[in-house]
């Protein structure tokens, strides 16, 4: 394995066209972040379909790579903007397919889309844990899992979402070490994604240490990201509240580091945040009002693609 196909970040992502789009009712008793919208659901799917356009076009402006693929009509998919629940990619030719915790997004895993993947890479295995959702076992994708590629650890903030029969099973396969731990918002729930409260850069990490209680797991977790070499940038509850957590590093085609965030949480950052951010990369905001609604934000519309191109 070359260092260069092992990077944090990749200059390609896979996002998917919402057709339908509200605040999914199954989600919304573990999903503080989510909201009710104040307007139906054909409005509501207009404004996310506008929201998404502009996300789409900005990234490519900037010079990342974007696969779109519309959603299908049927079944009714609400949450199938945030495919990065169901799949992931990775450097050596294998891609993850997710158990999910809401019946209605098990509908999102897409045969289709991973064919269409396997035509434009190359994909050596596809490794499905579906199958845990029979024994009411979850883990959600990248929701789940903040992945340090350079360092192959696996962040998670276990939840009724994250589940460690399965943390074990993904690490296992795919030689990661998983860092577990428990982190509550505001309203003493667990935070449902470990990616509301933490993103890892190549150099630095954004994370909300004082969501996590236990005192020995806060400092863990700060041991080893500080032993990793990253940079700590703290968020307050407030802020995670606003989608700063639920950021993703990405480059662009000729290497520059992205950070892509919703307007709502680059708004939420401090002067000094910023500062320290942008020495580490460019912050690419866009405004995602509507589909924040569903309690996800920019980090959660990506599935970001780690597979190796065709020969």
């Amino acid at each position: 394995m070359t260092e260069e196909e092992h990077v944090q970040s990749t200059d390609s992502v896979l996002m998917i066209r919402p057709g339908r789009f509200y605040p999914n009712p199954e989600t919304a008793a573990d999903n503080a972040f989510q909201r009710d919208a104040n307007c139906g659901p054909d409005a509501l799917a207009l404004l996310a379909r506008k929201e998404f356009d502009a996300a789409v076009q900005t990234l490519r402006a900037a010079g990342v790579n974007v696969h779109v693929f519309e959603d299908t009509a049927e079944p009714e998919k609400p949450d199938a903007v945030f495919p990065n629940n169901w799949m992931s990619t990775h450097h050596d030719g294998r891609i993850a397919l997710f158990p999910m915790f809401s019946a209605l997004r098990r509908r999102e895993r897409r045969q289709d889309i991973v064919e269409e993947l396997c035509k434009q890479y190359r994909v050596n295995d596809v490794i499905d844990y579906s199958a845990f959702e029979d024994e009411g076992c979850c883990l959600e994708g990248t929701g789940s899992l903040v992945l340090d590629h350079l360092n192959k650890i696996a962040y998670v903030s276990l939840s009724n979402r994250s589940n460690p029969k399965v943390i074990q099973r993904f690490a296992d396969d795919f030689d990661y070490e998983p860092v577990t731990f428990t982190s509550t918002g505001s309203n003493g729930q667990p935070i449902y994604h470990t990616n509301a409260m933490m993103c890892i850069g190549t150099d630095f990490v954004m994370v909300g240490l004082e969501m996590i209680p236990k005192k020995a797991e806060r400092q863990q977790v700060r041991a080893r990201l500080e032993k990793s070499g990253k940079e700590i940038v703290e968020l307050s509850a407030d802020q995670i509240a606003n989608f700063a957590g639920n950021a993703i590093e990405l480059q662009n085609e000729s290497g520059q580091k992205l950070l892509v965030l919703s307007s709502r949480a680059a708004r939420a950052l401090t002067e000094e945040q910023r500062e320290k951010l942008t020495r580490y990369a460019r912050l690419l905001p866009f405004e995602l009002p509507t589909i924040e609604l569903g309690g996800g934000s920019a980090r959660c519309m990506m599935a970001t693609i780690h597979l190796p191109p065709q020969l």
